[in-house]
């Protein structure tokens, strides 16, 4: 399978007074990258809280290699580490050409409209396996 990833073009508002990607804005590129690599997958995020299965980030490491500026073009790579009883692992890495610019992995945790903890749905288990 050709590896997922999302490409982005960085906007003013992306930046900081000098140009570069505001450190926090890599939270939210990565949040798309992950959510788009769900939806390639047939995993409709939406469809799942109707039902009342949801999916939070319970924890986040970013490591920051390298900036970003105005302008760039970064690409989003997303890809499964492991998925748990109620928890999928992923790890994502922000590239400028070949550069690499972050490292990151999340875990998120599935949960009910309470934020209880619940089991992951064995259809997400499977559209995922294959990632």
């Amino acid at each position: 399978m050709e590896k997922f990833y999302l490409e982005k073009k960085i906007y003013y508002h992306d930046t900081d007074c000098g140009g570069v990607v505001y450190y926090a804005n890599y939270l939210k590129y990565l949040e798309e990258g992950r959510t788009e690599f769900c939806i390639s997958n047939g995993i409709d995020i939406k469809g799942l809280a109707e039902k009342g299965v949801y999916f939070v980030v319970a924890h986040t490491e970013i490591d920051y290699k390298a900036p970003a500026y105005y302008q760039d073009k970064i690409k989003v790579f997303t890809k499964i580490e492991k998925i748990g009883n109620a928890s999928i692992h992923f790890s994502q890495d922000i590239f400028k050409d070949n550069i690499l610019l972050i490292q990151s992995k999340t875990t998120w945790v599935c949960v009910n409209k309470d934020f209880k903890p619940k089991a992951v749905p064995e259809e997400i288990k499977k559209a995922l396996a294959s990632t």
